[in-house]
Order: C-alpha cells, then sequence, then structure tokens
C-alpha cells in the first residue's frame, strides 16, 4: 500500500491471501502459461480480436468489482486495464463519500483478486492489480458524479466540439437532464476595474469523453 502524490492511495495486490504483486490468471499456471490463438495473428485482425478480447473482460471485471465494492459499502469509479504480455496492470479505482482508506483498497483487492483467480475472468498472461482512491483529479463518468460534485472546478474534452472547441475547464454550474452548464475559466489578465468572467457552456453528459476534477488547493 501507498500513498500517490496526487493524494491517491493505492493497494497493490497478489495471488489471493499471498500478498505477493504479481496475480496469475490461474493459481495453478504459470506465468505466461496460456498462449491463445490471438498470438498467432497478424495485422488488423489481431488488432480487433486484441481488443474485443480487453472489452470482454473489462465488462466482466467490472460487474466482480461492483460486486464487492457494494458489499464494502465504497462504489467503482473506474477500471482500466493497460499495457502487455507480462506488464499488465489492472487498475480499479473505488470512492465513497467520507473517503476510502487503506483498509477499504485492501479489502476489495484481496475480494477481487479471489474472484478474478477462481472465474479466471482475465485473459492472457499475469498481471499486477492495483486497488486505489480516486486522488484529487477523480475521474467522473456517471451522472451521479456530476451531481455530486456541483459546484467544483473540473476539467473536460468532448466527442464533438461544442462552440468550435473540445477543450473545457471551468466551474460545474448545474447538472440536470443529462446536461452540465460549465462556466469557464476566462482567459488573459484582466484590466483595473474590469474582471474577467467566464463564458457558461452547456454539454450533454453523452458528448463528454472524459472529465476530471481539478485539485484546488
Amino acid at each position: 500500500m501507498g500513498l500517490h502524490p496526487n493524494g491517491r492511495k493505492a493497494c497493490l495486490s497478489g495471488t489471493p491471501g499471498l500478498g505477493g504483486l504479481v496475480v496469475p490468471n490461474s493459481a495453478n499456471v504459470p506465468v505466461g502459461g496460456l498462449p491463445t490463438f490471438i498470438l498467432g495473428r497478424t495485422g488488423p485482425y489481431k488488432q480487433q480480436a486484441v481488443q474485443k478480447l480487453m472489452a470482454a473482460d473489462l465488462n466482466t471485471i467490472r460487474e466482480i468489482a461492483g460486486r464487492v465494492a457494494t458489499a464494502h459499502g465504497v462504489e467503482v469509479v473506474d477500471v482500466e486495464l493497460r499495457g502487455g504480455g507480462k506488464a499488465r496492470t489492472l487498475r480499479i479505482t473505488i470512492d465513497k463519500a467520507e473517503g476510502v482508506t487503506h483498509e477499504d483498497c485492501a479489502q476489495v483487492s484481496r475480494e477481487v483478486s479471489t474472484i478474478l483467480d477462481v472465474e479466471d475472468a482475465v485473459s492472457g498472461a499475469a498481471y499486477t492489480l492495483e486497488v486505489s482512491s480516486p486522488g484529487l483529479d477523480r475521474k467522473l463518468v456517471k451522472a451521479e458524479d456530476y451531481r455530486r460534485f456541483t459546484g467544483s472546478r473540473l476539467k473536460l474534452m468532448t466527442r464533438e466540439p461544442v462552440n468550435g472547441n473540445r477543450h473545457f475547464e471551468g466551474r460545474l454550474q448545474s447538472f440536470e437532464q443529462g446536461r452540465l452548464t460549465l462556466e469557464t475559466v476566462p482567459k488573459g489578465k484582466p484590466k483595473p476595474g474590469h474582471p474577467l468572467v467566464g463564458q457558461k457552456i452547456e454539454i450533454d453528459l453523452a458528448n463528454v469523453e472524459k472529465a476530471n476534477l481539478v485539485p484546488e488547493i
């Protein structure tokens, strides 16, 4: 367990009950011992097959992580599977209103690791499981996230341009009926006696590609 510079609490987990850093996808299979047909394919077909397999894995992992998180009174903010070969990292981010503790991370990590191993939910070679809190730059993913953090400053990128722009930073004024209102951060330096005023932008949640809180310290 450790504390990242941005305030994120993390717990690295390994084979269920052993506390190691590397989690084999099966307790009885050595690292790298499960080659798949994908490894023998080349070109765009290999890439498409890998993407489909990873998407299927992530859906299963999200469902498992969600069950465990609910049992421990926390929510799953995000699930990511990064890297390739023996250098893969499965990162699960959890949160709760009063803040996530190291014990929360450890409990979720142990149980998720056990279930993933029993159900063989992650295909391919070994991986490192990391369960952590969101940190100060937490992602906003669900509608509930935007309701909870109304009034906070955030940075986001849209899928399609809004007023000719895809990148915005400002304060979240409101979130209603699937649309968020953002008061953008004014650019430039204000003239004496003329404070800069941000522009209010309305953005559909469906058009948000990614969004993060901006730490205010």
